[in-house]
């Protein structure tokens, strides 16, 4: 009798620990079969680069082949709605810009996901800032300069952005949201057409990537004259951040990995893991370092709770930009 009621007493505790058990042998044999890295973007940018080195490292951690898929197309909107309906077993994986993720909350007034609640927070990879760069023969050498320029001559400034919404308009929009100033805004589709009319002298300034700002800028095509996350980039380490003038500017482009809602929360973890083990590597530093990007080291639930602070925070920036896309 005594035997028979401990059993009927540890019976709870054997029930409840049952549906752990597959979790656990689903992590341990993730990943099964190749995983494919969707990338919103084409190839040759910064993001479809640092997906290519991250599925590089994970091939080789993890003994599987990760695979990038490069599906470019209605502002990410396409690879997004497809990741949002794939199987949720971590073989079907998101590399995107998750600032333009966040952006895409409030850009569209109808998107066929949702930004959060469709999607697995896996981790963010890297936090690179943009580079607000002008062309020589404008007589600015700072930021300040720039705003004074603009409130002295209102509506003569002109700027190039990648596309209305894109990051890269937004940016600019903040620094004439916050510094009370009018500039036009000439929207290019892509951030090279952009930069190259810069280059050309067709419009005064734009923001771009560092990688793409780097061989310009060095060879004095361009004049960078602010970046814009919230201190000075090791990059350009004589380029004051905006925010020492504009208090509180603080524009970052952050790359990360998502997934479908409801991956097991085992694989999420091993992906995590995984991702913080690559950053802590000498050869994956100096390759963020070459591209101006920073590690990010934050658990699923922080980055979860990061998209929700973007998807505020840059809702206000598009709201106030006027931007939208039916």
């Amino acid at each position: 009798m005594t035997r028979l009621c401990r059993t009927l007493r540890l019976l709870p505790l054997l029930a409840a620990a049952l549906p752990a058990i597959p979790a656990l042998a689903q992590a341990q044999n993730y990943p099964a079969r190749t995983v494919r890295m969707i990338v919103p973007f084409p190839p040759g940018g910064i993001s479809d680069t640092l997906a290519r080195i991250t599925a590089q490292q994970f091939s080789e951690a993890m003994a599987q082949q990760f695979v990038v898929d490069n599906r470019p197309g209605a502002g990410t909107t396409l690879a997004a709605d497809l990741i949002s309906k794939a199987q949720p077993d971590g073989h079907t994986l998101y590399f995107t810009d998750v600032t333009t993720h966040a952006i895409n909350a409030s850009l569209y007034s109808r998107l066929p996901f949702d930004p959060v609640r469709d999607f697995s927070a896996i981790a963010l990879v890297a936090q690179t800032p943009l580079v607000l760069v002008v062309h020589p023969s404008m007589p600015v050498k700072s930021v300040p300069e720039f705003i004074a320029l603009a409130k002295a001559r209102p509506d003569a400034v002109i700027y190039a952005s990648s596309g209305n919404g894109t990051i890269i308009h937004l940016a600019m929009e903040a620094i004439r949201s916050q510094a009370g100033i009018k500039m036009v805004h000439v929207p290019f589709k892509g951030s090279a057409p952009a930069a190259n009319a810069v280059l050309a002298g067709e419009v005064a300034a734009s923001f771009t990537t560092t990688p793409a700002a780097l061989p310009y800028t060095s060879s004095g095509r361009l004049r960078a004259i602010g970046v814009s996350g919230p201190k000075r980039s090791e990059a350009f380490p004589a380029v004051p951040a905006i925010a020492e003038s504009l208090k509180g500017y603080d524009i970052i482009l952050y790359s990360g990995l998502l997934g479908p809602a409801a991956i097991p929360p085992d694989i999420v973890a091993k992906l995590n893991a995984a991702t913080l083990a690559m950053l802590k590597q000498p050869k994956v530093i100096e390759q963020w370092a070459r591209y101006g990007a920073a590690p990010v080291n934050m658990t699923p639930a922080q980055v979860a709770e990061h998209i929700k602070s973007e998807i505020t925070k840059l809702g206000r920036i598009v709201k106030a930009s006027g931007a939208k896309i039916d």
